[in-house]
């Protein structure tokens, strides 16, 4: 089992675009003792990923936000969905920012790439390379 961790300045407004956009499910949400998000899990078809606040702790100092680094990535993540203009359109919806529109992939199903609103890259797509073939 692989399950992502991810930073986020704002983990409540990440977890609303997720789940709103993405399709996401909250799990488990902790709450810091102002109340902020500590760590949260959110499941999706199966998986899951983990997330909290950006803190000034050693595990955070090991990881730069995409704006830090001029909106690169060290990584992606990406999600296999049954309809993704479905979800391209809730991602375009409020206006999120498309890196790649969606298109017919030459291996086979739909995708786009996106970013959230703090700027992490999401691919999503149909193709799914479990599926018998």
């Amino acid at each position: 089992m692989i399950i992502p961790s991810m930073r986020y300045d704002n983990p409540a407004e990440a977890i609303d675009w997720l789940c709103s956009a993405l399709g996401f499910e909250k799990h488990s949400v902790y709450a810091s003792p102002d109340g902020s998000v500590m760590h949260a899990e959110l499941t999706f078809r199966g998986g899951m990923i983990m997330l909290g606040a950006i803190t000034d702790n050693e595990y955070s100092k090991l990881m730069k936000q995409p704006g830090e680094i001029g909106g690169a990535e060290t990584r992606s993540v990406a999600i296999i969905v049954p309809d993704a203009d479905v979800v391209c359109d809730r991602v375009k919806a409020p206006g999120g920012e498309m890196i790649f529109d969606i298109e017919d992939k030459p291996y086979g199903g739909r995708a786009f790439t996106c970013r959230d609103p703090q700027g992490h890259t999401w691919d999503v797509g149909t193709y799914d390379p479990w599926a018998p073939k």
